[in-house]
């Protein structure tokens, strides 16, 4: 791997992929910006890894499903023998879904979808989206390794006390780049007894919100769905925003809560963006409401958790050095509005500290 002096644009990428196609494509693509350049391709793993010795590129896209060597183990691969960004490219199949989350918790960067359709603006919109994911993969300063917090519940003398005069009724969380690895890191470590909901909101394509909510529901204690438009809020259930509809929360008189989904407004950069959720759960839940920041590209979530400050509520980011992509942090870190900064490990503490959770006996 290069040092991290030597990562200056123009980026060189490696594209993998067994179609040709899809090969050429993306490197039209990726060509197409002046700070990037395609330096070869490969048609299958074993060829990506002997193209990867050779042009030693600062970041590869890498094909989910390849015959002989598939992408989850030609990553594997390159992350022992020659570490460095890699993208995964994957259609949103149930199979190729999995993998693909699978493949950010061994230590992919982040993941493209796979279609497209001769619709102009799709492939403007891909376009978009993959230069980038390849421009931020190229710019980070560090990779976490996976699986890098133990799998052990967090304990309530651990941390210092964030101690609130009102105990936090409701958690939302926003995340974006580097956000599945973060959340699959930290959701485990919730005990079934949480005492609060957390909703997500994650930037993720069309597709692949139900295998990824899925998957945490298998990997944790606290039950995780999709959210369900006008389903009731339930404390110790994790909710993600289905994507292309925003997420808010609507306090009946009873104080029960439910869940409004929405394609509107649509001029948002994001649907479900991470402000329009925030600003709901500050609304109705006032100083009760909780906001997390984590790891992502641009700066959604800033005016969101700006409304939780404002209402006296508890706001936290994920500090830097724990960060895949600081960006979203740093924005709401210079907008004054977050309390502390803490590790991604130290998350789910601060959670329950706030929510006032007491282990059981």
């Amino acid at each position: 791997m290069k040092p991290e002096t030597e990562s200056r644009f123009p980026a060189s990428v490696l594209v993998v992929d067994d179609s040709a196609f899809m090969r050429n494509a993306l490197s039209r693509m990726i060509n197409s910006d002046p700070d990037l350049r395609v330096v070869g391709t490969a048609g299958d793993g074993a060829e990506a890894l002997e193209r990867i010795s050779v042009l030693d590129p600062d970041v590869v896209t890498l094909d989910v499903e390849m015959p002989g060597l598939g992408g989850l183990e030609t990553l594997r691969r390159i992350m022992a023998q020659a570490p460095r960004p890699v993208i995964m490219v994957s259609s949103a199949t149930v199979l190729e879904t999995e993998v693909t989350f699978r493949a950010l918790a061994a230590g992919a960067f982040d993941y493209v979808p796979k279609q497209l359709s001769t619709a102009t603006l799709d492939i403007l919109h891909i376009s978009t989206h993959l230069i980038a994911k390849i421009k931020a993969a190229a710019q980070s300063r560090r990779y976490p390794a996976a699986n890098q917090i133990p799998r052990k519940p967090p304990g309530s003398a651990s941390l210092e006390s964030e101690r609130c005069s009102v105990a936090a009724a409701i958690v939302a969380i926003g995340t974006s780049t580097g956000g599945p690895n973060a959340l699959q890191q930290i959701l485990p470590l919730f005990p079934a007894d949480l005492p609060v909901p957390i909703l997500i909101v994650q930037h993720m394509p069309a597709g692949f919100i139900p295998a990824f909510a899925q998957r945490l529901n298998t990997l944790c204690s606290v039950p995780v769905r999709e959210a369900i438009h006008c389903e009731t809020i339930q404390p110790g259930s994790v909710y993600i925003a289905p994507a292309g509809l925003h997420m808010t929360v609507r306090r009946s008189s009873d104080s029960q809560a439910a869940i409004c989904l929405t394609p509107q407004p649509k001029d948002h950069l994001h649907i479900p963006a991470i402000d329009i959720l925030m600003e709901s759960v500050a609304s109705e839940f006032h100083n009760q409401a909780m906001g997390v920041i984590l790891t992502g590209m641009g700066s959604d979530g800033v005016l969101g958790m700006k409304a939780i400050h404002r209402q006296g509520g508890l706001t936290i980011g994920q500090d830097q050095a724990s960060c895949m992509v600081y960006s979203m942090p740093r924005a709401c870190a210079e907008a004054g509005v977050l309390k502390s900064m803490v590790p991604l490990a130290q998350i789910p503490e601060r959670i329950l500290q706030a929510s006032q959770y007491r282990k059981r006996a």
